[in-house]
């Protein structure tokens, strides 16, 4: 559905897979949307405003915001999609591979999330959707940082939704199964087939799909503190 005004959205990491499907939805629908991207940029042709954004950096997260602002508007819908991982069994993991994971998926959600409430506040709106991952609801061997980081965000979007009380501001969560990305083309062949298997849908989500579900909260008011799985059915609302 084409919105009657648009609003200004942005997304973090928003120049491939997941959050690039996200921006290019919005966009169908008449928004003005702002990615970020930390590596190679978004498709030139797309129509986004974008953003290097490192959301490890408070700074730059707060350059990105001002860009965003200046061109389109405050910002009233945020996407915290931004994320990496460093799998490996956890009694092989450094340190480095444990914090840097949560600095980015985790904190990084913080300092955006944080960033945006200010403008949301003043405009007495705001929609806030935070994508996490079917492993923070179920953990998965060799992700404890990745599974940590992403459980946190449920925990965060609850207390903030606590916070904002009676105000037209949400916060809610999305979380996204094993998904046609770069990010799963790094796992075995065996790996898939047993992930697969315990899928009642018996295929892997499409970016797109994901999307829906964030577009669906981005209009939601009175969703709240909700975590949305889309995972064709593998944690069976879990």
């Amino acid at each position: 559905m084409t919105q009657a005004t648009p609003r200004s959205v942005l997304v973090t990491g928003g120049n491939r897979g997941i959050g690039l499907a996200i921006a290019r939805r919005f966009a169908a629908a008449g928004d003005l949307v702002t990615v970020t991207y930390r590596g190679d940029k978004p498709p030139s042709d797309e129509g986004f405003l974008a953003v290097r954004c490192d959301v490890t950096d408070s700074h730059q997260v707060d350059c990105a915001f001002k860009e965003a602002e200046s061109v389109h508007g405050p910002v009233t819908v945020l996407v915290a999609n931004a994320g990496v991982t460093h799998d490996q069994l956890l009694v092989r993991m450094n340190e480095t591979d444990f914090t840097s994971v949560i600095d980015t998926n985790l904190v990084g959600a913080f300092r955006v999330a944080q960033r945006a409430i200010r403008g949301m506040l003043r405009e007495r709106h705001g929609r806030i959707v935070l994508i996490s991952s079917t492993a923070a609801l179920h953990g998965a061997p060799g992700q404890t940082n990745y599974a940590a980081a992403k459980a946190g965000l449920v925990g965060f979007a609850r207390s903030l939704t606590h916070e904002l009380g009676p105000r037209d501001i949400t916060c809610n969560v999305v979380a996204p199964g094993l998904t046609e990305t770069d990010m799963n083309h790094a796992l075995t062949a065996e790996q898939r087939r047993e992930l697969l298997r315990q899928t009642p849908a018996g295929r892997l989500a499409r970016p797109e799909e994901v999307a829906d579900a964030v577009a669906f909260l981005a209009g939601a008011g009175y969703v709240r503190g909700a975590v949305i799985p889309v995972d064709g059915g593998a944690g069976l609302g879990h």
